[in-house]
């Protein structure tokens, strides 16, 4: 007999991003030549000494459940971190300890929204912001902005995008997978409208540490303190610390939404693991060094793969503020003919890469921005000059 699935996954798309990984890692496996700048992930390992807080905590036996919410001692750790990178003053009452940033949102949109209830995404958006609204039984309301603004939200379309239904509005700066960062300006003047309707703002900070311009980073709570008590800061250890697979995130904000997010994350997942907190607890108080030297890497390879996907006739792109992409505008190539048939979109041309060129890019649809490719360069200098020489090989073949 045939089970019926629940109604609300026929409007949820499958992750992109993990397909296309996926793909690309079964023709590697099968011996293929493949370059991925598909990949979300730090190309560098985990630092040592996360690795060994990891390690003893395994040795020393710490491998039972925890508070659902996180270890006292990491959840200090992260008020101390907010308070002293970050300027923000939180009680561990306040902060929750996640299996990554993604199911601090998961958790956040499930205890928020109940049906018909809306939630404002600025475009190009991480693909699964408006999947997690949906599955949350809730509608994404989808602002565009535009590469010419440097992808800054326009007050007067976030204005426009508010409604009695409006109960979030997610901010994600630096940008996946623009790599833009949202100016003080830009943010006070979004703060501005904000004030007028009473609803939660959600920033996700993740790529906070990935920051190439000479600002400082902040967000919209730095800019808005008044706005601070209705502010859910989402951070992770992923990016930064590169422990994507280790799956620790954290959220901190109004202790009636924590409390809600502990509820639901009580009767899913419970803690985070027991052993990874350890490790999340040695990443906040340890050494730099290690993160200083992945971003000096990765501020060299912006410029590199930037300046390569310029040279590419039909190809234009912004060098990135932060995080880890490039985001690449060939809008020109959509349109234009390859071993006799068209290049209808994005995803398109994304396709060919992978299968005639072996390169995984991904494809500016899924992120809500057509005729746009986005390639990471959390990868190596060598890879990226092949990658690319490969990707200009496609756009000479195109007529």
């Amino acid at each position: 007999m045939s089970q019926q699935l629940a109604r609300r996954l026929k409007t949820v798309k499958p992750s992109p991003t993990l397909a296309l990984n996926a793909k690309a890692r079964a023709l590697a496996a099968k011996g293929a030549d493949v370059l991925s700048f598909a990949a979300g992930e730090p190309d560098f390992d985990t630092p040592t000494h996360i690795k060994d807080a990891i390690k003893a905590a395994l040795d020393a036996g710490f491998t039972k459940y925890t508070a659902t919410g996180g270890i006292p001692e990491l959840k200090s750790a992260i008020c101390d971190k907010l308070l002293r990178e970050n300027q923000l003053t939180f009680t561990p009452d306040q902060v929750i300890v996640s299996t990554g940033g993604k199911q601090a949102f998961s958790n956040c949109f499930q205890a928020l929204l109940s049906p018909g209830d809306e939630v404002v995404i600025f475009s190009p958006y991480w693909v699964s912001y408006p999947e997690m609204v949906r599955l949350a039984d809730g509608e994404p309301k989808i602002v565009d902005t535009q590469a010419s603004d440097n992808w800054t939200p326009d007050p007067k379309e976030l204005r426009r995008a508010l409604s009695p239904r409006t109960r979030a509005v997610v901010f994600n700066s630096p940008s996946n997978p623009t790599g833009a960062v949202i100016s003080r300006p830009a943010l006070e003047a979004l703060a501005e409208v904000l004030r007028g309707h009473d609803c939660l703002i959600i920033t996700d900070d993740i790529y906070e540490r990935l920051l190439y311009i000479d600002e400082p980073f902040f967000n919209i709570a730095n800019v808005a303190p008044d706005l601070a008590p209705r502010t859910l800061v989402v951070n992770g250890f992923s990016k930064a610390f590169s422990m994507t697979g280790l799956r620790l995130g954290y959220a901190a904000g109004p202790k009636e939404v924590i409390a809600g997010m502990q509820l639901i994350q009580d009767q899913s997942t419970s803690n985070a693991s027991s052993v990874i907190q350890k490790g999340g607890l040695a990443a906040l108080t340890g050494p730099t060094a290690p993160i200083d030297e992945m971003v000096k890497a990765f501020a060299r390879r912006r410029l590199l793969m930037t300046g390569l996907l310029n040279k590419i006739p039909g190809v234009k792109c912004r060098l990135p503020d932060g995080a880890f992409y490039c985001f690449a505008d060939v809008g020109e190539l959509i349109g234009k003919s390859y071993k006799g048939a068209m290049v209808s979109g994005s995803m398109r041309l994304s396709e060919i890469l992978i299968d005639d060129f072996l390169v995984a890019a991904m494809p500016g649809e899924v992120f809500g921005a057509e005729g746009f490719i986005r390639f990471s360069f959390a990868t190596g200098d060598a890879n990226i000059e092949r990658g690319i020489a490969r990707f200009a090989d496609f756009v000479s073949q195109l007529s």
